[in-house]
């Protein structure tokens, strides 16, 4: 069984870096989406960006490209979400979710009911 572990969530100022990880457990999957989410109180659950495994292809949202970056280390059986240049909109909690299979997602992101599994979450504030 998959479990998935969200760490590196704070309070940042605006214009500042976080790095989120998501670190994997009970994982042996060759093929796989590893993605981000988030969710703001009041709002529905965003997808952030997401990499496939299979092609290594990425996607990002249009409100997070260039600032964002996510990335994935086998050795470790982490995911990562480089964030920078944060916003005050940036702030929610972020999950980390993985779905089994060989997708590719250059053309866009993978639904979020194709996710097989969720980590609880890590909540991000950006304020001054």
């Amino acid at each position: 069984q998959v479990q998935l572990v969200e760490s590196g969530g704070g309070l940042v100022q605006p214009g500042g870096s976080l790095r989120l990880s998501c670190a994997a457990s009970g994982f042996s999957l060759n093929y796989y989406v590893i993605g981000w989410f988030r969710q703001a109180p009041g709002k529905e659950r965003e997808g952030v960006s997401c990499f496939s495994s299979g092609d290594g292809s990425t996607y990002y949202a249009d409100s997070v490209k260039g600032r964002f970056t996510i990335s994935w280390d086998n050795a470790k059986n982490t995911g990562y979400l480089q964030m920078s240049g944060l916003k005050p909109e940036d702030a929610a909690v972020y999950f980390c979710a993985v779905a089994r299979g060989a997708y590719t997602v250059l053309s866009g992101p993978l639904p979020v009911e194709e996710y097989d599994y969720w980590g609880q979450g890590t909540q991000v504030t950006v304020s001054s």
